[in-house]
């Protein structure tokens, strides 16, 4: 009762009540801050993850020199291993591509017609066209939509694929030129794929880069991407004569720790908000202990233990830090709901582009709100309140009734 109290405005103590409702709004913004950010962090890894896996597998088995001639041996063998879920071929190799007089980097890659359809970053995602256009035998392919907008393709028209391995002349080497018609047009979601990714049926690319019956790799999925080393390395070391078997972790390694490293010192930066509204709590608490010495020497003549005077100042302080939470919560998950929406207006009204592709390597601003940080969050800032209160609360408790009720 007496917490409540004080948490309200007395006479003359408005200033107090200024000071504590900035120290609620500072750890609402805190908390807000932190959930915003560490679910974005989750979901710009998240998303990364899952595309980056979904399009290159957990592991690839990698002929030397770019050509893998017993990959059915490879595969066959892949397969016989536990924790090894699918093996399948490809060719993967950057060529350059023309259309309407333009001419850009790609990377094409074969695949059988069954492997594409399985593929759902690529079937999942074709905004035009039809992926079941492709076929073997038929000079159709897929694209992505950066590849379609740089080159002004749509589906119907017709891509070059230009092979510097091409027909040896008295005069030099002719590149090999192949045209192929855009079948479907997809959009991954990472720029860097959409705007050079070309897929075709496996047997159409061994025939453009001249393999016969050649493969460049096998790329394979496991149960679980964090025990991926463990489950390959049975495997590298059967077909460590024909091919080096490499995980997620080495060919994507600095990414993804890079990601990591930031998501941690991005934490602990935001966490000083959370400190600085504590400090808030901190001086409050003090000048509200100020403000009542007469009524805690009063309290204290009535027979108020010390103990009962310090729950009511802790009360009051953790009261405060516990409402700036729950109305951090509150914004924290309403900014993640319209984020989106958040990044286009102020890209509007700055003039500049906050979320560019290019940069971010995804399209749009992911989100991914992890439960167990959400509940470290909450803890962090309640126990970081709570600890704000307890100077104060002693000091209120040590106050001595006699010499306060003498002078005043």
């Amino acid at each position: 009762m007496i917490a409540r109290r004080y948490l309200l405005p007395g006479q003359g103590e408005r200033f107090i009540v200024l000071v504590a409702g900035i120290s609620l709004v500072a750890v609402a913004l805190g908390v807000a801050a932190l959930i915003a950010v560490m679910s974005v962090m989750n979901g710009f890894r998240a998303e990364l993850f899952d595309r980056f896996q979904g399009l290159n597998g957990h592991a690839v088995a990698q002929g030397y020199g770019g050509r893998l001639p017993d990959w059915r041996r490879v595969i066959e063998e892949a397969k016989k291993t536990p924790g090894i879920v699918t093996a399948i071929p490809l060719i993967e190799q950057p060529l350059m591509g023309s259309a309407h007089s333009r001419v850009e980097g790609v990377l094409v890659r074969g695949m059988t017609i069954e492997d594409i359809r399985k593929t759902d970053v690529i079937a999942k995602t074709v905004k035009q066209g039809d992926i079941a256009r492709l076929k073997e035998g038929e000079r159709v392919v897929a694209i992505g939509s950066g590849l379609a907008q740089n080159l002004g393709l749509k589906v119907g028209d017709s891509i070059a694929l230009i092979s510097p391995e091409g027909t040896t002349t008295p005069f030099g080497t002719v590149p090999r030129i192949i045209s192929y018609e855009v079948g479907a047009i997809f959009e991954i979601g990472i720029y860097d794929f959409d705007k050079a990714f070309v897929v075709l049926p496996l047997g159409e690319a061994q025939t453009l880069f001249d393999m016969g019956d050649e493969v460049g790799m096998v790329m394979m999925t496991t149960l679980n991407p964090d025990k991926v080393e463990e489950y390959v390395r049975p495997l590298a070391e059967k077909i460590g004569l024909s091919a080096l078997v490499s995980d997620w972790r080495q060919l994507n390694s600095a990414l993804f720790e890079a990601l990591v490293v930031e998501q941690v010192v991005m934490f602990w930066v935001l966490s000083i908000i959370i400190l600085v509204a504590v400090f808030n709590i901190l001086s409050s608490l003090i000048m509200l202990v100020r403000a009542k010495t007469r009524d805690i020497a009063i309290l204290r003549t009535m027979g108020a233990s010390r103990a009962a005077l310090m729950r009511v100042f802790m009360t009051v302080g953790t009261a405060i830090g516990g409402l700036g939470v729950l109305l951090g919560l509150g914004l924290g998950f309403l900014v993640l709901e319209f984020r989106q929406g958040i990044i286009m207006g102020v890209s509007r009204l700055t003039g500049s582009n906050l979320w560019d592709p290019s940069v971010r390597y995804l399209t749009e601003l992911p989100a991914r709100t992890d439960p167990a940080e959400v509940i470290g969050i909450t803890l962090l800032a309640l126990g970081l309140s709570f600890l704000a209160t307890l100077y104060p609360a002693w000091k209120a408790a040590s106050t001595d009734p006699v010499t306060v009720l003498r002078y005043e």
